[in-house]
């Protein structure tokens, strides 16, 4: 045991793996036991292991219906699991960065924390994750009683049901869990402001991270500085929403499965709540399964690229992204440094955000050709939608998942452990293993393009 303990406090960066693992396990062994299941027949072994995995990375997929195959308890299982999951993240989050700040030096220790506004110094820690556990109980609070309130006075729930469907629904979408308690996700109510809207912003609010919203709420507006972190996650994410609201809005606009049938008024409150769910939650109000091929490639990239770093979204994250863009710009510009809003980035940043978007292509790309491999059937385009939702932890599926056979469920539970655990742990060990040589090699220029 002792061995064991050495171990992880040399490399502690392996506990995150370690507790996120244990927790999948737990969730399994309960999902597996005949109380759980509203159905005689049973559960495979893959299936409750494909649901705990889901759940406790917040992502959303599933393979069997969750309303019809687990009972009551079955469903508390899975909420419990999303607030873990949420929860382990923010606090993965903290974990990391209070590592990574042990790691570095003095002077760039006192950067990260001006810059990045993590405040990971060892007596803050306490007091961070407070403050996030009460961020995260106000905003599910609040938007469980929205909830339940409309599905107790408009749609004729016992008072029971619509706590628990209010409940259940919140914890799901502040966390980006996608998990429903309706086999079609929440298309009933694609038109009902009062349903669409609080899942939508409780998943925009759990989205942006918290060190953007502990800025937000301690900084007054236009008295202070955003840090360059909060600049990009709020820009980025705006940009993001616009741009993806008007590509689902037109590229569906004369879909006869999707949103062709609605006046042009109808056509708005789905094309918004496609576009937010598909970078966070991955509930739907449409047909995913029935949208044009162009619609699920667009899809495809607002999965990949995400939210705001340190919130329970999956992807590449919202500045890792705008990173790359910048640096892109930058270079056509010919400028000799990257800069965004007046800020040079630096250059341990953008190695950093170009081996985290690499690697994650490579890791998404190899779960597409594994799964196709395995499912020739399906189409393409239906395969990468699947990959890229289980990797960028999204939960949203073109009606595939429960289709699967079961070395394609394997590879999509790999996806998704995978997905949640890569970004974080590739950058804070990129962080962690950076150092200074007192040597530089010549210079080389190789041809490029």
């Amino acid at each position: 045991m002792h061995r064991y303990l050495a171990w992880f406090t040399r490399h502690p960066v392996r506990l995150v793996p370690f507790g996120f693992g244990t927790a999948i396990a737990v969730c399994t062994a309960l999902l597996l036991l005949p109380v759980a299941q509203a159905r005689q027949s049973g559960t495979e072994f893959v299936d409750a292991l494909y649901t705990a995995t889901s759940a406790i990375t917040v992502t959303g997929l599933v393979t069997v219906d969750t309303p019809v195959h687990w009972s009551l308890f079955g469903e508390i299982v899975i909420v419990v699991a999303m607030q873990i999951g949420g929860l382990g993240i923010m606090a993965s989050a903290v974990f990391l960065g209070l590592v990574v700040s042990k790691k570095l030096g003095l002077r760039s220790r006192l950067m990260a924390q001006a810059e990045v506004n993590r405040n990971v110094m060892v007596g803050d820690v306490k007091a961070i994750l407070l403050r996030a556990v009460l961020v995260m109980a106000s905003v599910e609070a609040a938007t469980a009683v929205v909830l339940a309130l409309r599905f107790l006075h408009g749609y004729g729930f016992s008072g029971g049901q619509a706590a628990w469907q209010g409940v259940f629904h919140s914890v799901s979408s502040f966390n980006s869990g996608g998990f429903s308690l309706f086999s079609n996700s929440l298309e009933d109510f694609a038109g009902d402001g009062w349903i669409m809207w609080p899942v939508i912003v409780s998943s925009v609010i759990g989205g942006l991270g918290m060190p953007v919203l502990f800025e937000i709420a301690r900084r007054n507006w236009g008295h202070r500085r955003w840090t360059l972190h909060t600049k990009m996650t709020l820009v980025g994410t705006t940009v993001l929403f616009v741009g993806g609201f008007f590509v689902f809005l037109g590229f569906e606009w004369g879909n006869p499965d999707t949103l062709g049938p609605l006046a042009w008024h109808e056509k708005l409150l789905p094309a918004l709540f496609q576009d937010v769910m598909l970078r966070s939650t991955g509930f739907n109000s449409i047909q995913v399964g029935l949208m044009e091929t162009h619609s699920l490639l667009a899809g495809v990239a607002l999965m990949f690229i995400g939210g705001g770093s340190a919130s329970t979204a999956g992807g590449i994250k919202v500045t890792t992204f705008f990173v790359l863009l910048w640096v892109i710009w930058s270079e056509v510009r010919g400028e000799p440094d990257a800069s965004a809003f007046r800020t040079r980035l630096s250059g341990a940043v953008v190695r950093q955000a170009l081996s985290v978007a690499l690697v994650y292509v490579a890791f998404i790309a190899a779960g597409v050709l594994l799964m196709q491999m395995f499912e020739p059937q399906i189409d393409l385009a239906h395969i990468m939608f699947e990959a890229t939702s289980a990797g960028a932890t999204v939960g949203q599926s073109s009606g595939i998942t429960a289709e699967l056979s079961d070395p394609s469920k394997w590879v999509s539970i790999i996806l998704m452990f995978g997905g949640r655990m890569g970004p974080l742990l590739l950058a804070t060990s990129l962080a962690i293993r950076s150092r200074h040589r007192l040597y530089r090699y010549p210079e080389g220029r190789p041809l490029v393009g």
